[in-house]
């Protein structure tokens, strides 16, 4: 059904469109005529739309690897913790995978916006008391493997946190809604003959270019799961399943 918004946004914005089409129609507001170079701008505005689809879906592509990568590092340092607590039956361990479980819920929080990235970096950092008292219950090489893992885990939230903050070209953007919306308005006072066959394709390309725009800024932050609207979103599945198997 989330999947289904998108098109039944778009389809309200068309179905709007073509009403004022058919009042301008009926009052005869029709001051436009066609000419070669408005099909020129709609031809423009798609390849402009096109630039910007293939630059959010780059970042969409890179955005579905990272869930997986966090939790892979999170487990990495559980494996590696675990083998301490089972050869030593370590108190400092133990407590490490309580906290080590209590950070990778919190993180999960914060793809929901109930956490703040700076207190997740905190609780990351906090990890290096443990690494420290972990010299005298293990090898060397150990705490080093734990210590990338940690590494890894913090460029992976970095990474999310600049996706979700920030617009992919956001002068593009505007460029684009704003040649979109001078184009819908164009066809709207825009004189084609037969009429009802013009009101067609005009619908056609209007679907196309508000489906097209709405779709861009969905991609855009592939981590909106806060957001109720929201239709395309990375899988948290790798983080949800290493919590339930936990």
């Amino acid at each position: 059904m989330k999947k289904l918004n998108l098109l039944f946004k778009t389809l309200i914005i068309v179905s709007i469109v073509v009403i004022i089409k058919l009042v301008f129609h009926y009052f005869k507001i029709e001051l436009i005529s066609i000419n070669p170079l408005f099909s020129g701008i709609i031809t423009a505005n798609v390849f402009l739309l096109g630039f910007l689809l293939t630059g959010v879906l780059s970042d969409y592509k890179e955005s579905e690897k990272l869930p997986g990568e966090l939790a892979s590092s999170i487990e990495a340092i559980k494996d590696e913790v675990s083998i301490i607590y089972k050869a030593k039956n370590s108190e400092n361990a133990k407590k490490c995978l309580e906290d080590l479980k209590i950070l990778t819920i919190s993180i999960k929080d914060w793809f929901h916006k109930k956490e703040k990235i700076s207190e997740i970096q905190i609780e990351l950092s906090n990890f290096n008391n443990y690494f420290l008292e972990f010299e005298k219950e293990t090898q060397a090489n150990f705490i080093t493997r734990m210590k990338q893992e940690q590494n890894n885990i913090r460029k992976s939230l970095t990474r999310i946190h600049t996706i979700r903050d920030t617009n992919f070209i956001s002068s593009g953007y505007l460029i684009a809604k704003t040649t979109t919306f001078a184009l819908v308005f164009g066809l709207i006072l825009s004189k084609i003959e037969p009429f009802y066959e013009s009101l067609f394709f005009m619908g056609v390309i209007v679907f196309m270019l508000v489906f097209m725009l709405n779709l861009i800024k969905d991609l855009d932050n592939p981590f909106s799961y806060y957001e109720k609207d929201a239709v395309e979103e990375v899988s948290l599945y790798p983080l949800n399943n290493l919590i339930d198997r936990w």
